[in-house]
């Protein structure tokens, strides 16, 4: 059996058992939130390898060993240290982000300021996670064509597939649970190649005599070993070009709301960052060091060639593996790479996806879809997000490259409305908005000026003008952005009470409480008490009540309706989501949605779960508001029967 069937067939192998997992999990969505966040239920151990698979791809292996090859541990700085030290920065925002009542981060933004970023916001966030799967799939086209001759549609069509399928039938559960296993794939992949590198490295070669494991650490000088070789002002510009892009990704972001409670969600993040330093920082170190001795043709100097000494270092593993191992050895690598592609661009798919989905369709084209209706959009959303990779993935050929570009254009457009939004309650939506258009302006000019100016694969035209304008020019970007932001802020009318509430807590404390008075002997709330459906998901609960009125109801008048009879019912961003602003925690208070018909009205809550009991009578007192607002325009609601013994 030829190399390239034996992989194909343990390929099917691997995709059929991620399928089989996407199943599992489509039988236990009800809602949006089962399908985008898992249903608040993933603990720490998942948590912490999914981030870690979704932040290491085929093609960032390969790149990582290359640069270690090259640079040494000086070049950390634009790839491995950003991954371990974003988690980690992630993990101390933890308790700031984990209680805010969004699924994405257009939405957290329109909370925070209003509806007229969370379009712009969404398609930026769609376009950096396109470019960011567009580098799994060039990853896996560069391993195919080695290892088996495949030209680069294989790659696209077997990450477009299975990513399309399983996700779309699992959603984020399917991710969350499919990463872990691409994780441990993935990383018994590269460990066993750093013992079978040290391993051919230690026999010789022709070119390379027989070593002792202790002296092959001894080949690179030590130089090779200092991360700071390239400068401190190099690695600040580094630091502050990529770990802003990093800490406001969606992705993360997404795994804390999936997450079962605050713990969860913290540790988590530094498992990620510890696994991402097991496989990028022992594995590939140990690997490019075998490889540097095995390979002494591939020049230890990006100064001597430039671009050229990368292009033969990158896929030097690739080489190797083909040279020495057997069919059957090469399938399996083939699989474990494959896993690594996607495992991220799952992530990617679903990031954008939700972007598209719920800040898109359900914000600006349906407000009043119905759950049945988004829950196909959402599979329909994730196919384009893979779709559009897959496209592109033929346009754009740096693995790196495409990462970094993605990288900054987040870094400069949305890094300071996010996070400023979320400690400086000056900040305006007028100021985001600046900070929004400036900084993407800058950085997409700044990008297209670089490749527009120079050769292909050349050194970036802005770089040598100043130190300011290298990656592209997103430190100059930034800083404009930033500038924009805070300067029209100071300069317009402060947030209002509603914006600032879910963010300050000392905002929260000026809201108006209805006083909620009812006895626990009411027949009614039993009633109430034996449909309620609840669940403990950690530090929360997870409260639904999911009705249905006596004939189709006219969402948008519904709404209108109930809010002008008690105007403590809000629409922060928009009429798909209606909250009973009752207190600063948003994600406590009772929310409505359509349910799965244009009858159905869902009812929502996640209080802490010491409050469960006041959250109860919450429920029942926002249903006999939600009942005479219907009542008003000619529908009833009422509670169902209780079920017979």
């Amino acid at each position: 059996m030829q190399n390239y069937q034996i992989f194909l067939l343990l390929m099917v192998i691997y995709l059929l058992g991620l399928i089989s997992i996407g199943l599992y999990f489509s039988k236990k969505q009800k809602s949006v939130t089962d399908f985008w966040l898992a249903g608040r239920r993933i603990g720490s151990i998942a948590i912490g390898f999914s981030a870690a698979s979704s932040w290491m791809t085929a093609g960032g292996i390969l790149a990582v060993i290359g640069l270690y090859m090259v640079l040494g541990m000086g070049s950390i700085w634009s790839f491995v240290a950003p991954n371990i030290l974003a988690l980690l920065l992630i993990a101390l925002l933890v308790g700031k982000i984990k209680h805010l009542p969004a699924i994405t981060q257009p939405e957290l933004l329109e909370q925070r300021y209003s509806g007229a970023l969370r379009g712009p916001v969404a398609l930026i966030i769609a376009i950096v996670m396109i470019l960011f799967a567009v580098a799994d799939i060039r990853g896996l086209s560069l391993v195919l064509e080695i290892f088996f001759g495949m030209p680069p549609i294989y790659a696209a069509a077997i990450v477009a597939v299975a990513i399309s399928l399983y996700v779309t039938l699992g959603g984020f559960s399917a991710v969350v649970w499919t990463d872990m296993v691409q994780f441990v794939l993935l990383s018994t992949f590269a460990l066993i190649m750093a013992l079978v590198v040290v391993n051919a490295a230690t026999a010789g070669t022709a070119e390379a005599p027989a070593i002792s494991a202790s002296e092959l650490f001894g080949t690179v000088s030590s130089d090779w070993w200092n991360p700071l070789i390239i400068g401190i002002p190099a690695v600040m510009i580094f630091i502050f070009a990529i770990i802003p892009g990093w800490v406001t990704e969606q992705d993360p972001w997404q795994r804390i709301w999936a997450s079962r409670d605050e713990k969860a969600a913290r540790n988590g993040m530094i498992l990620g960052s510890f696994l991402i330093f097991l496989v990028f920082g022992v594995a590939c170190t140990i690997i490019a060091i075998g490889l540097s001795y095995l390979y002494p043709e591939i020049p230890a100097s990006f100064a001597d060639i430039g671009m050229g000494a990368m292009a033969q270092a990158e896929p030097a593993l690739l080489f190797f593996i083909v040279e020495n191992l057997s069919p059957l050895a090469l399938g399996l690598a083939g699989v474990g790479l494959a896993a690594a592609a996607m495992s991220s661009a799952d992530t990617f798919a679903t990031s954008g996806g939700s972007c598209l989905s719920r800040d898109i369709y359900q914000r600006f084209i349906k407000q009043d879809a119905t759950m049945k209706e988004m829950m196909a959009v959402n599979r329909v959303s994730v196919l384009i997000i893979v779709l559009a990779a897959t496209f592109f993935s033929f346009y754009i050929t740096g693995i790196i490259e495409a990462i970094h570009i993605a990288t900054f254009i987040a870094s400069a457009s949305y890094f300071f409305p996010l996070m400023g939004g979320l400690y400086w309650k000056r900040a305006t939506t007028e100021g985001a908005m600046a900070g929004l258009i400036v900084g993407a302006v800058a950085q997409i000019s700044f990008t297209i000026i670089d490749y527009t100016s120079t050769p292909l694969q050349s050194i970036a035209f802005l770089a040598p003008i100043s130190p300011l304008l290298s990656n592209h020019g997103v430190i100059l970007g930034m800083l404009l952005s930033g500038v924009a932001f805070f300067g029209v802020s100071l300069a317009t009318k402060p947030s209002s009470l509603v914006n600032l509430a879910p963010f300050f807590a000392d905002e929260a404390e000026k809201l108006i409480k209805e006083e909620i008075t009812v006895p626990d002997s009411d027949t009614q709330y039993k009633k109430l008490l034996g449909s309620l459906e609840k669940e403990i998901t950690g530090d929360r609960a997870s409260l639904k009540l999911n009705l249905e009125a006596s004939a189709t109801v006219n969402w948008e008048r519904f709404v209108n309706e109930l809010k002008s009879v008690h105007p403590s019912w809000v629409t922060p961003t928009g009429v798909n989501a209606v909250y009973w602003l009752t207190k600063g925690d948003m994600l406590a208070c009772v929310s409505l949605s359509r349910g799965h018909t244009e009858k159905e009205i869902w009812f929502s809550s996640e209080p802490k779960t010491k409050d469960v009991e006041d959250a109860s009578k919450e429920f029942f007192t926002a249903f006999k508001q939600v009942a005479e607002a219907l009542d008003n325009i000619g529908i009833m609601l009422t509670l169902p029967k209780p079920q017979e013994a």
